[in-house]
């Protein structure tokens, strides 16, 4: 049976692939509220965001006029290298031919547009659509366009084999505090444990998992024990932000003093790494288990691990496994545009509970 609960949008989907794709103005064409809180936020990751802002008027005789004032006016505003238009279900329903729009608004840049609507099924089908526009444009690679869909298959799948998608409902939760977890995992340093922590996280994201490796070091080093570290920083994959983001986190990690053990796969990368991850950090041989980012993406996490999340769907779902995990609520809001690693809860309990100690 389908899920019931609100699952991420192909539209929405669509827009952060442009912004990864490193477009700089992205029109919206349909109704002025259509993907409005994801616009604010992608405005502040550097993006323009504008829409055409359809009427009743539009939908009866065509928004084609609408759009090519809008396309006239991002020009004279942003001069900007590269615009997409994205599609929304209004103007998929009335067929609106967006290439003629281009073509009349001739506005001397790159412009291209990117058939989505609301209806067409898992989130990453909107994904899906910008790679393949941002190909036709010659935005990204041939190469990394397949890559690209690859990696968004994948994540679908694993989304209906262990996420948010494999349940019919799920309630959203903000979950228990930090401070269980936080003196469990200086009890264990302070006794001379092992702790292996693998960050699984999806793209942005990292800017905040990576924080617990700065917080575990820093705990570290006042109570002893060891850490092996095992993330998806690699900064030769992904679209050109992504790689970004990988570079700012390695390179902030490595001025504080810590070294991921094992780098495994990128930022968009982590519906295909589970296995991978799960070999090593078993291997490692962890006295505790800590997996942050999409902890589901870790193949059958043993029942003592601690789960990290920023979704409070899935953590009702880990929960509900019998899970002890703990959700960093509103992370999402918290990393769009930085461009250094954001405290999570989680490590600044452990800190708190440090500076008790000292």
């Amino acid at each position: 049976m389908r899920p019931v609960h609100p699952r991420p949008n192909p539209i929405v989907a669509a827009m952060y692939t442009l912004r990864d794709m490193e477009v700089d103005v992205i029109v919206v064409h349909g109704p002025s509220g259509c993907g409005f809180m994801a616009s604010r936020m992608l405005e502040e990751a550097g993006v323009r965001v504008l829409t055409s802002g359809m009427t009743d008027n539009d939908l009866v005789f065509g928004g084609a006029d609408t759009l090519v004032g809008t396309l006239k006016a991002v020009k004279e505003r942003f001069g900007p290298r590269t615009v997409a238009i994205v599609g929304t279900c209004v103007s998929s329903v009335i067929g609106e031919d967006t290439d003629m729009c281009i073509k009349r608004a001739d506005i001397g840049c790159n412009v291209f547009s990117v058939f989505s609507h609301g209806c067409m099924g898992d989130n990453t089908e909107g994904a899906i659509k910008a790679v393949e526009a941002g190909r036709n444009a010659g935005i990204i690679s041939p190469e990394e366009a397949e890559r690209q869909i690859t990696v968004m298959r994948a994540a679908t799948a694993l989304e209906r084999e262990r996420g948010m998608a494999a349940r019919q409902y799920l309630e959203p939760v903000r979950g228990p505090t930090k401070l269980n977890i936080a003196k469990r995992i200086n009890k264990t340093l302070a006794s001379g444990g092992r702790i292996g922590v693998a960050m699984i996280a999806k793209k942005e994201l990292a800017y905040r998992f990576a924080d617990i490796f700065l917080a575990l070091k820093e705990a570290s080093d006042v109570l002893g024990g060891e850490v092996f570290t095992v993330a998806n920083l690699d900064k030769n994959k992904g679209l050109p932000r992504i790689r970004r983001y990988a570079e700012d986190i390695s390179s902030e990690l490595e001025s504080k003093g810590v070294v991921i053990d094992k780098v495994v796969g990128g930022l968009d990368e982590y519906a295909l790494i589970g296995e991978e991850v799960k070999t090593i950090l078993e291997a490692s041989d962890p006295d505790l288990m800590i997996l942050c980012g999409i902890p589901h993406a870790y193949p059958n996490p043993p029942p003592e691990a601690i789960l990290i999340t920023d979704q409070p769907r899935q953590l009702a779902n880990y929960l509900d496994q019998g899970y002890e995990a703990v959700g960093e609520i509103s992370s999402h809001s918290m990393v769009m545009g930085t461009r250094k690693i954001v405290p999570l809860e989680t490590g600044d309990t452990i800190r708190d509970l440090l500076r008790d100690t000292g």
